[in-house]
C-alpha cells in the first residue's frame, strides 16, 4: 500500500492511504476501502467512522453523474484518483472518492462510529450533536451514519468545504486501521431510477455491518444468489 511521509503523519503511527490507493479500479477499490476510517478534525476531535457500505460507479454507465459530461461541478471525477466529489443529495452533503479513470468514483454510502485512542467518548458526543433525529434527540451510534448524507452530517463533512479538494492529513483522511471484513455483500446499488443501470451490482457491504447499513441486503426476503451474492473479504 502506498505510504506517506513519517514526518507529515497527524500522529505517531497513523497510516493514511496515499494517493495510489485510490488509482484503481472502481469496484475494487469501493471493496478495498471496507474497514478504512474517515478521519475528519473539527475544533479539538477527530470524529472518525469505519466504512462499512460503499457504491463504484462508472463514467461509461447511466447511472453515475459523470455519463452526464464534464461540467466545472463534477470536475473532481474527472480528476486523478483521491480527489474528493461531493454533492447534494434529498437536502444533504453526500462523499465520494475519484477511482481510476476520468469519470469513475465510489460513493461512501454508510459507516459506523469508529471509537480508539483518537476518536474517544468526546469526540463520539461531538458526532451525535452533529446529527440528532428529528425530534432533536442523539441518535443512537448504530444509526448516526447510516446513510450518505447521515454520515457526512455526523462528520460534519460540507460541499462547500471539501468538494474538489484533496486530503489534508491535518484535517480529513481515510486510515487503514488494520479492519478487515471477513466477507463481503455484493448487491445492486441504491435509489438508481429505472433505465439508469440500476441492474449493475455495484454496491458493497461490510457483512458484519449489513443491519447498520442503509438498506440491509440480508433482510428478509432476500435470496443469496438472486439478490446478492457473498465474496471473501479484502487482503491484509
Amino acid at each position: 500500500m502506498p505510504t506517506v511521509p513519517t514526518l507529515s503523519l497527524p500522529w505517531p503511527g497513523a497510516r493514511p492511504l496515499g494517493d495510489g490507493f485510490f488509482d484503481r479500479d472502481a469496484q475494487l477499490l469501493a471493496r478495498e476501502l471496507l474497514g478504512k476510517v474517515i478521519r475528519h478534525r473539527v475544533g479539538e476531535h477527530w470524529l472518525s467512522a469505519r466504512i462499512i457500505e460503499t457504491e463504484a460507479y462508472y463514467c461509461a454507465e447511466k447511472g453515475s453523474h459523470a455519463s452526464l459530461g464534464y461540467t466545472e461541478k463534477r470536475r473532481a471525477l474527472f480528476l486523478d484518483g483521491g480527489h474528493i466529489y461531493m454533492y447534494y443529495a434529498r437536502g444533504g452533503d453526500s462523499l465520494n472518492f475519484s477511482a481510476q479513470g476520468p469519470g469513475n468514483a465510489v460513493l461512501i454510502k454508510s459507516a459506523y462510529p469508529w471509537q480508539d485512542a483518537i476518536c474517544g467518548p468526546e469526540a463520539l458526543l461531538a458526532m451525535q450533536r452533529n446529527n440528532p433525529d428529528a425530534n432533536g434527540i442523539p441518535r443512537p451510534p448504530e444509526r448516526l451514519c447510516a446513510g450518505q448524507t447521515l454520515l457526512c452530517k455526523a462528520l460534519a463533512l460540507r460541499v462547500k468545504e471539501w468538494d474538489a479538494q484533496r486530503f489534508d492529513l491535518a484535517r480529513l483522511f481515510v486510515e487503514d486501521v488494520g479492519e478487515r471484513p471477513g466477507q463481503i455483500i455484493q448487491t445492486t446499488r441504491l435509489g438508481i431510477p429505472r433505465g439508469r443501470d440500476e441492474h449493475l451490482p455495484y454496491r458493497f457491504v461490510d457483512a458484519g455491518y449489513a443491519r447498520h447499513c442503509t438498506r440491509n441486503p440480508l433482510r428478509r426476503g432476500q435470496v443469496q444468489g438472486q439478490h446478492y451474492h457473498l465474496i471473501e473479504g479484502t487482503t491484509p
